[in-house]
């Protein structure tokens, strides 16, 4: 769940609890939030009321559980459209899923998570932990990791400040300073991989895909498992995959910035 601030306020807080209830992944009564909540009883039921009338919350008067409300829905939707590189990368998602025949995984970094916010599953599909929608860790899986090599500063030290670093596998980076120089390679070749880092089996190729600064403002991954794959065989998928993110950052631009080419172009006949 993500934390509140100081700063936050009642907004926070509310967000909070929001976050609370999506976390059980189903309908969850007021009781089992109150034991697991940092608020006493009479805050934490002011917000689930106040969020149940704004329509966040959806309130079942039969079992007397609470729910994600219809109206995040109508919000998530929106915020799909215009803040996802989802609608603009699907059709070379599908392309490259298509030419591949592997599964194909487009991410966003959510804070100090990875957001996936859309796959394409292999022709011949393989049980895994991502879909779109879910979160993960960002330090142990192929996306995070390209989109964290092209953070700097105070910025990258914060996110890797709120990374676990719980070992899931024998493979999985534990501290900040393995995923550094990690990260300083994959900066390097311009790509990198998940050696069944999050998941025992599952391997991928991973590239960021980069704004005209050199930001990463997504990354795209070809994911497979050991029975079939090799990191070898992956890494010959790089020419491939790197002509997707060329075109889902350029086509992002043009998206968040439609003017620029025509200022540029009325520029040069000034």
């Amino acid at each position: 769940m993500a934390g509140t601030t100081s700063g936050d306020g009642t907004v926070g807080k509310a967000l909070e609890v929001l976050d609370q209830v999506a976390a059980y992944g189903k309908p969850v009564r007021f009781s089992d939030l109150l034991e697991a909540s940092p608020f006493p009883k009479a805050t934490l039921y002011r917000f689930v009321q106040t969020l149940t009338n704004q329509g966040m919350l959806s309130y079942d008067s039969e079992r007397h559980t609470y729910a994600l409300g219809v109206r995040l829905v109508r919000l998530a939707h929106a915020a799909w459209q215009q803040s996802s590189l989802a609608p603009i990368a699907r059709p070379y998602v599908d392309a490259l899923a298509h030419d591949v025949g592997e599964t194909v995984h487009l991410a966003q970094l959510d804070h100090a998570q990875v957001l996936y916010v859309d796959k394409r599953n292999a022709t011949t599909p393989i049980e895994m932990f991502s879909s779109a929608g879910k979160v993960g860790p960002a330090y142990c899986t192929g996306v995070g990791k390209a989109m964290l090599a092209y953070m700097d500063g105070p910025d990258l030290t914060s996110i890797l400040d709120q990374q676990s670093y719980h070992r899931f596998t024998e493979t999985t980076l534990a501290s900040a300073e393995e995923l550094r120089s990690e990260l300083r390679d994959i900066r390097e070749n311009g790509y990198g991989f998940d050696r069944e880092e999050h998941e025992p089996g599952i391997i991928c190729v991973a590239l960021p895909i980069l704004s005209d600064g050199g930001r990463a403002i997504g990354a795209l991954s070809v994911t497979s498992s050991t029975d079939r794959q090799t990191l070898a065989g992956l890494e010959r998928l790089v020419p491939r995959i790197t002509e997707a993110t060329t075109a889902i950052a350029r086509d992002a631009q043009d998206w968040r910035f439609p003017d620029k080419q025509r200022h540029t172009a009325n520029a040069g006949t000034k």
